[in-house]
């Protein structure tokens, strides 16, 4: 049912809003989300979820039942001959990248809503909204019907063709980047011996992924014949393409179905107006270079869900929700520059442009300090948001899963009440804040006092255990 009042209405039921449903409804806020599919999506298009976004799934107890259902690869190609040792590079309970097809992140994270109280409409549909300073006033039609939502806030998760961020007048700058992308589930007759089957030789590329029944997902696309997106897939195209990117077609046979996309490079310029926030591919939308799309807008979701939280019970500090963009936003570019540098460099047709991409990426990633950075980037390990001035080097840092004394016994495992976490040695009284922060101890006494956000990254640090600066840093973010 769509109630007549909801404190944070999303748009949208694929991976970003599910996340920030459950999110919600786990610090007890009242979240609605509509979705316009009956039976949600059934397209995947995302297949890698990387090692932040299962930090963050572990954070929320749900990373054990995705791995227990993917399979990891912990070396990532990016063209030719060069690739990425995430499994030598990344520390983290989550050295790989696991495929895992986007319908079954969803399928976890949907579960994981609904049981902790999230209410999800599917077959409803956004008509329009209005905001002032207090509240959003939403229309949504639903099973022939169409009924105002008052909400506190509204967040559009709802991708590319945004109705959100197209009521909010917005404009999403960007381009094309791939033309006629093909895609396809097939039988495969003989499969690739490794997880992934993945290349580009300049005038086409073939990513070949499991769905772990027997299908496959071919991503495919070719120079010599770009279409519109209306165009139909012909199978002899794809093996021969696969033949000429991979070497090998790997016997691709009944297909169950076929279609095309394109992929842009885009991002808003400002991810909330007012009442009102984008998430997920409504505010940014990627080339699908290094599989970053699905993983950067759990990401947001991250981010912006405890904060909504903490405004709609009342004590977010001053300028939590506008933090939202200032962290978030950079991320976003930094995707979109990476990624398409990635499906340029793939996309190189001069065989002797091809060569120097091989020599000079293969050689720098040969250098330790570059292939962590491009390992950090890439799986999101790497990302901080920006540090105040004066403070201490670990806020903003994404948080380790610090060993813990007692139970729990590491630092996600306390973080999946939804709450801050408190790693100290100091004495600290919890009085007016036990319904927002758990305090925990290191198991290495040597170990920075650190006040920890929902979202496992550092509020505040100080290397010394002082409970006047634990009570201080309390009070500031509490």
């Amino acid at each position: 049912m769509i109630p007549e009042q909801t404190d944070v209405l999303i748009v949208g039921g694929g991976p970003t809003g599910l996340l920030l449903a459950g999110d919600l409804a786990r610090a007890g806020v009242a979240v609605t989300l509509v979705e316009r599919h009956e039976r949600g999506s059934d397209l995947t298009r995302a297949f890698g979820v990387h090692a932040r976004t299962l930090e963050q799934f572990d954070a929320r107890g749900i990373a054990d039942d995705l791995v227990a259902v993917g399979a990891k690869v912990d070396k990532l190609r990016l063209f030719g001959s060069v690739s990425i040792d995430l499994g030598g590079l990344l520390d983290s309970r989550f050295p790989y990248l696991l495929i895992a097809p986007q319908t079954h992140v969803e399928n976890v994270l949907r579960s994981r809503a609904v049981e902790l109280g999230a209410n999800l409409v599917s077959g409803a549909t956004l008509a329009g909204f209005t905001q002032t300073a207090e509240v959003v006033e939403a229309t949504v039609r639903h099973q022939h019907s169409t009924q105002r939502v008052h909400a506190e806030y509204l967040v559009g998760a709802d991708g590319y063709h945004s109705r959100v961020r197209e009521v909010l007048g917005l404009e999403f700058p960007g381009r094309s980047v791939l033309k006629s992308i093909m895609l396809a589930d097939v039988r495969l007759t003989t499969p690739p011996e490794d997880v992934l089957a993945v290349n580009g030789v300049g005038d086409c590329f073939a990513f070949i992924a499991p769905f772990g029944d027997g299908w496959y997902r071919v991503f495919a696309w070719n120079r010599r014949n770009q279409l519109p997106d209306t165009e139909p897939v012909a199978l002899d195209e794809l093996r021969e393409v696969a033949r000429r990117a991979l070497g090998t077609d790997y016997g691709m046979r009944d297909p169950r179905w076929m279609s095309r996309f394109h992929s842009d490079e885009r991002q808003v310029e400002s991810y909330s107006v007012g009442r009102v926030f984008l998430a997920g591919d409504a505010a940014h939308v990627h080339s699908p270079a290094g599989g970053q799309g699905m993983n950067t807008g759990l990401q947001d979701a991250a981010n912006l869900g405890w904060k909504l939280a903490a405004a709609v019970q009342g004590w977010a500090p001053d300028g939590l929700l506008g933090s939202y963009h200032a962290e978030r936003h950079p991320v976003g570019r930094e995707v979109l520059r990476s990624s398409g540098a990635i499906i340029r460099a793939a996309m190189l047709e001069s065989r002797i442009g091809q060569l120097a991409r091989n020599v000079v990426a293969g050689a720098a990633l040969e250098l330790a300090p570059i292939a962590r950075r491009a390992a950090g980037s890439i799986s999101g390990i790497g990302f901080a948001y920006p540090r105040p001035d004066g403070a201490h080097r670990l806020v903003g840092v994404r948080a380790g899963d610090t060993p813990l004394k007692g139970t729990p016994g590491r630092l996600y495992e306390a973080l999946r009440d939804g709450k801050f976490v408190l790693v100290t040695n100091a004495a600290v009284a919890q009085d007016g804040w036990a319904d927002r922060v758990r305090v925990v101890a290191p198991a290495d006494p040597a170990h920075p006092a650190m006040l920890i956000r929902p979202d496992a990254y550092a509020a505040w640090a100080s290397d010394r255990h002082d409970a006047a600066e634990c009570k201080a840093a309390l009070d500031n973010w509490t």
